[in-house]
């Protein structure tokens, strides 16, 4: 059985070195890109990832939301963990998940293995506690 896929994006650079980590822990294969025009060049490298999680705001003229509504019509069978420190109005997140920050390594790592098989439902709010 291969690895599942990983597309990080993430500018804060603490934050992303963190999870990529306990991501590589968990058994995930992780690619990081640091604004969305990196993820943009990983894409072209592969440009079907099992999971994209990203960050919404970012250096440079685009954002999460730019990144996750490409990634959905280019690779829609990836699931879509939409993070952020400001409130996001839940009817933009079409069948992505939003996890708000601060959230822990503990709760990503629970959506990630609830929602293997499971994304694609309406849109989730998962709260951190």
């Amino acid at each position: 059985m291969s690895k599942s896929t990983v597309l990080l994006v993430e500018d804060e650079v603490l934050i992303r070195a963190i999870l990529a980590d306990a991501l590589i822990d968990e058994g995930y294969e992780v690619v990081e890109a640091g604004h969305v025009l990196q993820a943009a060049a990983a894409l072209g490298q592969n440009p079907i990832f099992d999971f994209l999680i990203t960050d919404v705001d970012m250096p440079g003229a685009l954002n999460g939301f730019d990144l996750a509504a490409t990634v959905a019509k280019v690779a829609p069978s990836t699931k879509i963990i939409v993070t952020s420190g400001r409130r996001i109005a839940p009817d933009i997140l079409s069948d992505w998940y939003f996890l708000p920050k601060p959230y822990s390594i503990d709760h990503m790592m629970e959506l990630l293995r609830e929602h293997t098989v499971t994304f694609g439902a309406p849109s989730k709010m998962i709260m951190a506690v």
